[in-house]
Parts: C-alpha cells; structure tokens; sequence
C-alpha cells in the first residue's frame, strides 16, 4: 500500500493520477491529516499496511516564507521529521520531495547530490533542515531534490505567463537566474519507477534535462502556445522582454544558478529524462491542458 500525503498539491494530484492509470492501491491525505502533529500521522498510518510514504507536502511560497518563517519551519522541518519517524515505525519506505533551494546558486556547474549545502532564504533552509530530519530519523528513504516545478493543477509559471501574455503588450521576465523547467508528470512518473526498481537509497536529483533562464522558458511558452493554440493574437503580439533580478525584486533571494546533475538517477534508472522543451509541448497539447486551463 502507498500512501500519498499533500495529495491536492500539483505533485500529489499527478502522482495519485499515475497510480491510478498503474492500478497501484494508494491512500491518501492531505489537509485532513496535520503533519505537524505525529499522533494524527499515527492514527492513520494505523488504519493501513503502508509500505511506501511518498511526501509531497511542503510550504512552499518563497517570498512568504521570509516573513512566515516559524510556520514554514513547522511544515517543512518539524512535520517531515514527524512523517519520517512515522515511515520508520511502520517500516515504510519513505519518498520525500526536496529542492535546489538547498544550494545557493553560485556555482556554474551542474550540482550533483554530495556537494555542500548552503541555502539562501528561510524556504530553502528549512528544506534542508527537512532532510536533515529524514535522514536522522528513518533508514528506508530516497530524498528527491526538484525544481522549477509545473503541472496541470494548480498556479504555475506556464499557466501565469500565458494568461499575462493574452492580455497584455509586453512583460518583463528575469533573464540571470539558470535552472531546468520540470513537468510533474515527468516527476510522478520517476517517482513510480524508483518504486518499481527499488534502487538504493538515498538523495537523488530528479529535473528534466537541459537549462534555461526564466526569461528563455517564458519565449519558449510563447513559441509552443502559439503552435497549441493558447497564444491569442493578442499574445502573438506580446513583447517578453528580459529584465535582471533587480529590476524585480522580491522578499526572498533566488539562486542565480540551480541546475541539477541527473546522472545518478539515470544511471540509477537506466534511462534518459526528458528534455524540458518537449516536456512543455507533451504539456500543452495534453487533453488535461485542455480541462485545467481557464484562459
């Protein structure tokens, strides 16, 4: 039995859709179960032989985090350490979802899954203060570092830039923060493959391939929207243009440069990810699109 907690988020609701079309037996939890409190945990990890926990819960609004610093350290620190003893109770095998957060973005290479931590801002210390808990508190774990996340439910970057695009003349878009676009489904999909293959345990960096800037992912939005059929003439006409980061300040520090290296869990996997140019097009074009965005 798998259990999926955060299952509303963007992830959960993608990895709770995979195991249903797998026909993997799940349950699932999300604001009715308070990770905060173990004994709620407990109660109903008590209802179910569970041998997975897959943990897609996790505060994420950045900006907000700086000013909200005592309720992101509860959720992200305080609660994954509350679900990782819990998975080590019930000799669950636990997946928990990480960030490039926990680097600062001054390097030039890609970061692989041993090199120093050092976080910038409150969201991305608590995310490796989170991990710093699974590993001290569970033996059976596979921590996932992400970034750049998108998916069909809920607000993100692909779904606000064509919005903004289809009803505005130009934009200005951050073109000196580096990072890779990661589909949810590319994501859900690797997570169920690590739980089919059982590899070893540990951290493991999972992006789609390749790099690009806000401002690069922004026109590529706007090329394959237009070809999707999203782009209205309005949007056609839109001039993207790209700013630096301090021409759009905000709360929270961003690393200038978050590129993950996917070769462990290539390797690992025996596969090649995806790259995330034709990550988005599979995006734009799928019926879900269709359902989930309001234009």
């Amino acid at each position: 039995m798998v259990w999926v907690i955060g299952s509303g988020g963007m992830l959960g609701t993608e990895v709770c859709r995979q195991l249903d079309d797998s026909g993997i037996q799940y349950v699932k939890s999300g604001l009715d179960v308070d990770i905060t409190d173990i004994g709620a945990l407990r109660a109903f990890a008590s209802r179910w032989s569970v041998d997975w926990i897959i943990n897609c819960a996790a505060y994420t609004a950045v900006d907000k985090a700086e000013s909200e610093a005592e309720l992101c350290k509860k959720v992200n620190e305080d609660g994954v350490a509350n679900i990782a003893l819990v998975a080590q109770e019930c000799g669950a095998a636990l997946i928990h979802i990480s960030t490039d957060y926990v680097f600062d973005g001054t390097g030039n290479i890609p970061y692989t899954e041993d090199m120093r931590l050092a976080p910038i801002g409150v969201y991305g210390k608590t995310k490796a203060a989170g991990e710093a808990a699974v590993i001290k508190n569970t033996k059976k774990f596979y921590i996932l570092r992400t970034a750049w996340l998108y998916g069909w439910a809920g607000k993100n970057f692909v779904y606000t830039m064509i919005r903004a695009m289809n009803s505005r003349e130009s934009l200005k878009v951050v073109n000196d923060q580096r990072g890779t676009p990661t589909f949810a489904g590319d994501l859900a999909s690797l997570i169920l493959k690590i739980m089919d293959k059982k590899i070893e345990y540990g951290i493991y960096h999972c992006t789609d391939l390749g790099e690009t800037t806000w401002w690069e992912f922004a026109c590529e939005i706007q090329k394959q929207g237009i070809l999707a059929g999203w782009i209205n003439e309005k949007g056609k006409n839109c001039t993207v243009n790209p700013c630096s980061t301090e021409d759009y300040p905000t709360p929270a520090k961003r690393p200038a440069y978050s590129v993950l290296s996917k070769e462990k869990i290539q390797n690992a996997l025996g596969l090649t990810l995806p790259q995330w140019q034709e990550s988005l097009k599979v995006f734009l074009n799928s019926e879900l699109f269709k359902k989930e965005m309001i234009l």
